[in-house]
């Protein structure tokens, strides 16, 4: 390769890997799969050992993906978090093994599964859990230690504990927890997470611990990064001592040649259906750890430990049939169902073809053969058409909803389909679910089972019916008990009382979530505003734009709409103002940013005082910041703050500021 074409390819890899990190350590929400991911990184990197004038202190090459984001409040490791570095092939392996071999003649190595998670810290301080952080860029992470602790399989105190324990592991979900997520996003038509890594790291950076509880997340520990008053020689040792002491490790085993370590591999790529979580490689690390301080680090990674990464397993099938489902605000789905195909351990036979254009842009027929993998390991998606069949027919979008009969429509510029037809019966049962859920109308004991036992009952047909349910209906329910009646009786009659914002996002509006919900209702406090507000009057609203603000407007023009909206005012539904002071508040048209811990008030306490007065939250500092509300431990956001300028304050100013 000439000099000039390293040079632009070199810049090209670069820009690409900086995206797509970002994208996937930072956001969760990748683009790409991580071998195709891990392959630019590789390409890269040869550019880099053929020219070493190329290379750049900010290359990706160079240092570990991720940072610490402002969410949480800044750690820094005292012993980094140093990536890995990648295999594709055996060969490359035994260049590894080679490698070792020049400086320790007989190693012994550990083989233990790579699992596909949020690398963590998790320090204990005389046996007790005391902090918990992300590996962020390997230096600086961020501190989770609060959502940590909702893990239940991760013991929060150890018995017969050195007085400090720092160790590192991987935090995951399952695939059967991260079927259940998504069963749940998809009956709320919210967007899934991509694959059980992406779950697994936004789940636990949410900053509501109760929400990261919820998901079910769990931990393998793999390493001991520190440890005071225990002396250990060996990577064995150290994971056997940490089982010991009740902490989660995965299964790993010991071999002193590479041929045996590479069938290991073999073994545990052949089992990669079998686990409960999912893996994208093998790690292959020297054992003894005076072997390890002699082959020392490059810059970003250990020489005594390397990663092979299993290629994605592709498969081809036969595309038998497409049907279509009905979502719960009335979005047509087109699924595919597949001749049976044994692919990453289970057999696959159905999946989404998410929509028309999807199926245009593939150019999928029914009867193609058809290339399909699992993202992630478990989802089943179409990649390509292997080749169109003789008998294929093009698929056409039914023009009627296969539910309920009613003509469908699709707006300019959307993908989406929908039926037209509000009370259509495919839409009830999700409708319903999304009603009552927590962000919702909150209604507890009303979940899902209960909600389909209403319905095929034919005690609710609307969310209406659902206040004009009685005691004796609900004890009718199979295994309904009078103290569950009751409870769901008083959780109903407790939603009347809701702010009208609950509403609003519990009717399932498109294009309007819980936020948006949240912004209306501070324009517009009373749903008689929102009945008579203009496209253009809900468009001015900072955050919306103008497919939301029609959306809002074509919903309450529905005369099912009003209708519903009237019955749910006799039947006694509140719909209190959103407790916001929109307009004259002593806040009103200052945004504010809150960081650290506040003396006596939670940040939930403190952002509604300043939307009760009129002002504006934000979760990161810029230049149209008006105030930065700092506590204890503020971290970065504070010293953000003070290189823009912007004005910083403590809770008690902020009292005073409202006069309290």
């Amino acid at each position: 390769m000439l000099l000039i074409e390293a040079i632009e390819k070199a810049e090209r890899l670069r820009k690409e890997l900086k995206y797509h990190s970002d994208l996937y350590y930072n956001q969760d929400n990748p683009e790409i799969d991580d071998f195709t991911y891990d392959k630019m990184m590789r390409e890269l990197e040869d550019i880099e050992a053929e020219f070493p004038e190329l290379v750049t202190s900010d290359s990706p090459t160079q240092k570990v993906g991720g940072q610490a984001g402002e969410k949480f409040s800044p750690v820094t490791h005292a012993v980094r978090m140093a990536s890995l570095h990648d295999s594709f092939s055996f060969d490359e392996l035994r260049d590894f093994d080679r490698k070792v071999r020049e400086v320790t003649p007989n190693p012994q190595y550990i083989v233990e599964p790579k699992i596909d998670g949020l690398s963590v810290s998790v320090e204990y301080v005389n046996g007790v859990l005391s902090r918990a952080s992300t590996r962020g860029d390997g230096i600086t992470g961020e501190d989770v230690t609060d959502n940590i602790l909702t893990i239940k399989s991760l013991p929060h105190r150890l018995k017969n504990a050195p007085s400090y324990l720092e160790v590192r592991g991987e935090v995951y979900m399952s695939f059967e927890s991260f079927s259940e997520l998504t069963r749940r996003q998809e009956e709320k038509e919210e967007k899934t997470f991509k694959n059980p890594r992406n779950a697994a790291a936004g789940s636990l950076r949410q900053k509501d611990s109760r929400i990261t509880a919820e998901r079910n997340l769990d931990i393998l520990v793999f390493n001991i990064q520190q440890i005071e008053g225990k002396d250990i020689k060996s990577h064995k040792a150290s994971l056997d001592y940490i089982s010991s002491l009740g902490i989660p490790v995965a299964f790993y085993n010991s071999f002193d040649n590479i041929e045996d370590v590479i069938e290991e591999i073999n073994k545990i790529g052949d089992n990669r259906g079998n686990y409960s979580f999912a893996i994208d490689g093998a790690v292959v690390k020297v054992d003894d750890f005076d072997m390890r301080e002699e082959l020392g680090s490059t810059a970003k990674f250990p020489r005594w430990a390397e990663a092979y990464k299993y290629p994605p397993e592709e498969k081809e099938t036969t595309l038998l049939s497409i049907e279509i489902n009905v979502g719960r605000t009335g979005v047509l789905t087109p699924v595919g169902n597949f001749e049976p195909v044994l692919l990453a351990g289970t057999t696959v036979s159905r999946a989404t073809l998410h929509n028309i254009d999807f199926i245009n842009e593939k150019g999928i027929r029914t009867g193609d053969r058809v290339l399909i993998r699992k993202a992630g390991e478990i989802i089943p998606e179409v990649l390509s058409v292997a080749k169109h069949s003789e008998n294929s027919e093009p698929f056409e979008f039914p023009k009627l909803c296969p539910s309920c009969s009613s003509p469908v429509t699709r707006e300019e510029g959307e993908a989406a389909v929908r039926c037209t037809n509000t009370d259509c019966p495919a839409q009830l049962m999700r409708h319903l679910i999304h009603y009552a859920s927590r962000d919702a109308m909150d209604i507890d004991g009303l979940g899902p089972a209960v909600l389909e036992q209403l319905v095929n009952a034919e005690l609710i047909k609307s969310p209406a019916d659902l206040y004009r349910l009685k005691f004796e209906d609900i004890l009718s329910l199979d295994k309904k008990k009078e103290k569950s009646a009751e409870n769901l009786i008083n959780a109903l009659e407790k939603s009347k009382g809701n702010e009208l914002y609950r509403l609003i996002f519990a009717l399932g509006i498109p294009h309007i979530g819980l936020k948006a919900a949240q912004l209306l209702c501070r324009k517009f406090p009373t749903i008689d505003d929102i009945l008579s507000a203009t496209s253009d009057e809900i468009n001015s609203i900072d955050g919306f734009g103008e497919i939301m603000a029609d959306s809002v407007v074509q919903y309450f023009s529905l005369e099912s709409t009003r209708r519903l909206i009237d019955e749910l005012k006799t039947l006694g539904l509140k719909m209190t103002p959103f407790e916001v002071k929109s307009e004259g508040g002593i806040f009103e048209g200052k945004t504010f940013v809150l960081t650290g811990t506040l003396p006596t008030m939670s940040r939930k306490e403190a952002s509604k005082l300043i939307e009760n007065n009129g002002g504006k939250t934000s979760s990161s500092v810029s230049k149209k910041t008006d105030f930065v509300l700092a506590g204890e431990a503020a971290g970065s956001k504070l010293t953000k703050a003070q290189s823009l300028g912007v004005t910083i304050i403590s809770e008690y100013e902020l009292l005073s500021m409202v006069n309290l």
